[in-house]
């Protein structure tokens, strides 16, 4: 089966995305104490913080799935994009690590209007 330029686009930009989260969830899941650094300082110093670092781990690896398998991309691509937006807005100060969110939330976002027929409407071509 050849792949359409849309199809390519697609699996590359949901590849990418996937990458992204299964090395921070697994890497944060391994080594835990170098991650809860990178959390916002009201959960890090929150005794709940090694929980929380667990269930978005967990997250991040469902997402990541969920993206690889093709299914209502959009919706992953969705939670994607809020998910690095999420990052940016709750670390403020920490732009020097984490302005690489912001190209990863626009490849989400590219994903979410390429999968999201409905979307492509509210901008005509022409």
């Amino acid at each position: 089966m050849k792949l359409t330029s849309p199809q390519l686009t697609s699996w590359l930009l949901r590849i990418g995305l996937a990458i992204v989260f299964v090395y921070a969830a697994v890497s944060s899941l391994m080594h835990p104490n170098e991650w809860i650094g990178f959390l916002p300082s009201f959960i890090a110093t929150s005794p709940l913080a090694s929980t929380f670092l667990v269930l978005f781990s967990v997250g991040e690896l469902v997402l990541s799935i969920w993206l690889l398998s093709g299914k209502y991309v959009q919706y992953p691509a969705i939670l994607a994009t809020l998910a690095f937006v999420g990052i940016l807005i709750a670390q403020p100060d920490a732009f020097s690590t984490t302005f690489r969110d912001v190209g990863l939330a626009f490849m989400a976002l590219a994903l979410v209007a390429l999968e999201s027929p409905q979307l492509a409407r509210l901008f005509p071509s022409k």
